[in-house]
Formats: C-alpha cells, sequence, structure tokens
C-alpha cells in the first residue's frame, strides 16, 4: 500500500478571480479522481494533512510532515509514501525528511508546476509517477526522492532552478537518478553517500542564511547575531569569500561560540581555503567559520539546525561537515 500524504502546494490550487490569483482549494479526493490509473498502481490511502502554500511551510510544520511520514512508514502494510508538497519549498522539506530518516521504505515528494485550473495543470501526472515510483521494488533503499516533470532526483541533491518551468527541479552537477518514461521507472544511476540521520527531537531554530555580495558589509551578519539566532549560514561569494567588512562581522559571530557556517551563493562546487587576502576563504576558516563543503545553503541551514537540535557542539558540526564533504 501505497500512502499520499496531501501538504498542499500549487498542485491543490484553482485561480480565483477574487483573489487575483491561484489559491488553495482542491481537495485531496478531487486530486486522485484527476490521477487517472492511480488505482492501478498500488492499494492507495490518502492522509489529508494540510493545505498550505510552500512559502507557509515552516520549520515546525516541516517536522511535523517529516513525523507523520515516520508513522507512517512504521505501519507494517506501507510499502512507501508520496507527499505532495508546494514547489517553494519542496526541496527544503524533501531535504529535512532525507537528513532525519533513513527508511528502506521510499518517501517520494511531488507537486506541480501550474495550478489545476490551468489547461497544463501538470499535477496528476506527476503524482502518478511518483505513485509508480514508490511502488517500484527499485526505490527501495534510496531514501528520501523528488519526482517532478518525470524525472526522479535523490532529496539529498534536487534543488529548483526555474521559477514556473514544468521541469523546473534539477540535480546540478549531477543530474537525475532516473525517470519515468511511458509508466516505467528506469534508474540511471546510484547514490554512493547515504549519510547518517541526525534524529533530534526537534530542530534547533532559528539559524539565519545571509548573501554576501559585492560591497557588502556585516549589518546583517550582526543583526542575526544580536536579535538571537542560534546560528548563522553565509552564503559566501566563489569558493567561500567573502569582503573584508563581511569579514569583521565573521569575527564578531565566532567570538559568541555560534556557528557561522559557510557555503557558496554558487549553484556548483565546493567551498575552500583556496584564496589568502583579507576575507578569503582560508581567512574565513582560520577565523574559527565552519565550512559546509559541497552543500548549499538551504542544505547546510537544514543540517545545522538537526545537529544543534542533537546537541552538537561546535567542533562537533565542523567533524560533521568535513567527515561528509
Amino acid at each position: 500500500m501505497i500512502v499520499l500524504l496531501f501538504t498542499g502546494g500549487t498542485i491543490s490550487m484553482k485561480h480565483d478571480a477574487s483573489k487575483g490569483g491561484a489559491v488553495p482549494s482542491v481537495s485531496s479526493a478531487e486530486i486522485m479522481q484527476a490521477t487517472r490509473g492511480l488505482d492501478d498502481v498500488a492499494a492507495i490511502e490518502a492522509d489529508e494533512w494540510g493545505m498550505f502554500p510552500g512559502p507557509h511551510m515552516t520549520v515546525a510544520r516541516m517536522w511535523e510532515v517529516r513525523n507523520r511520514i515516520r508513522h507512517h512508514l512504521a505501519r507494517p502494510e506501507v510499502d512507501g509514501v508520496v507527499v505532495t508538497h508546494g514547489t517553494d519549498a519542496l526541496e527544503e522539506s524533501a531535504y529535512i525528511v532525507a537528513r532525519s530518516i533513513a527508511p528502506d521504505k521510499p518517501v517520494v515528494f511531488t507537486g506541480a508546476m501550474r495550478p489545476a485550473s490551468d489547461l497544463g495543470w501538470d499535477g496528476p501526472s506527476n503524482l502518478l509517477d511518483a505513485a509508480r515510483v514508490a511502488a517500484n521494488p527499485r526505490s527501495r533503499g534510496l531514501g528520501t526522492l523528488v519526482c517532478m516533470g518525470e524525472r526522479i532526483h535523490s532529496a539529498l541533491e534536487v534543488t529548483k532552478t526555474h521559477t514556473e518551468a514544468r521541469d523546473a527541479f534539477e540535480s546540478p552537477g549531477l543530474g537525475a537518478l532516473g525517470e519515468v518514461d511511458e509508466g516505467q521507472v528506469h534508474y540511471r544511476r546510484a547514490l554512493l553517500n547515504m549519510p547518517a540521520p541526525l534524529e533530534p527531537q526537534e530542530p534547533a531554530e532559528p539559524v539565519d542564511i545571509v548573501y554576501a555580495y559585492a560591497g557588502s558589509d556585516a549589518r546583517l551578519l550582526d543583526a542575526s547575531r544580536e536579535t538571537g539566532a542560534k546560528a548563522v549560514v553565509l552564503a559566501a561569494m566563489g569558493r567561500g569569500n567573502v569582503p573584508p567588512l563581511t569579514f569583521e562581522g565573521i569575527e564578531r559571530w565566532v567570538a559568541t561560540g555560534r556557528p557561522v557556517v559557510v557555503t557558496s551563493r554558487a549553484l556548483r562546487g565546493r567551498v575552500g581555503p583556496t584564496y589568502g587576502y583579507p576575507g578569503g576563504g582560508r581567512r574565513v576558516l582560520e577565523a574559527g567559520a565552519i565550512f559546509a563543503y559541497g552543500r548549499r545553503p538551504g542544505q547546510a541551514r537544514i543540517d545545522t539546525m538537526l545537529a544543534l537540535g542533537t546537541g552538537m557542539s561546535c567542533a562537533q558540526l565542523r567533524e560533521l561537515f568535513s567527515a561528509e564533504r
């Protein structure tokens, strides 16, 4: 049996003239009715958890979804879980599940890039493909997956790279794990590393993300530090480099004993101590910041929240990122 866990998103929206745009209004029953062939894939059970737009998914709500998934996975009659989700936050919810649960049974996130009122509503086809992936024996042991636009990605790798295209989700520098072609699930490559799950009672909050840019100073870093963030993720330039004034903000953060986790605003590649000029990656690392290596900013934030939630120190967080780089 496959459980369909409905959390909302564009897949559950229609255009409302009085609101001037698409809003949540399509029930799980209506989505399932529009998804022809769903019952041919497996026995289906629906769980209508919520109807939230992607930007309304807080960390607390993502954690509730994670716990709901874990509840269903523990049921012996359940073979997998499909989660419908708003695409604006889908990669974050999928990643928090991937990093905190390591099930043998597949968890597959999906959604839609077009609302149900559009002629090109892609919700039913994505849902059907996601159910096929969840029911496929080859999906077992792959952890949390994302199935959108007929492509299958690992939740550890995927990101949304386009604002509205149907093939908006990609795994930069790696490519999809596989695809669904005429109803058949095909995997093209394997996952070499499956990190051990981080399983706190709840993630630590708040953890902020601050972006470096040409001419940036430390105002945003200082504001995050002064208003009580438990850690900050700095999306640095290139290999982990920042302007000199931003570097001063890093030093003030480090002095508090709270983590400054450095990643790159670039879509591909890793941060590293390549440059030794003031604000260069080597100086940032020597100042006491923690490199997140190949993680993108949103991923580094989630890892930091989970790690701090388990009680990890700065030193342990550094070891975590170094061991999984």
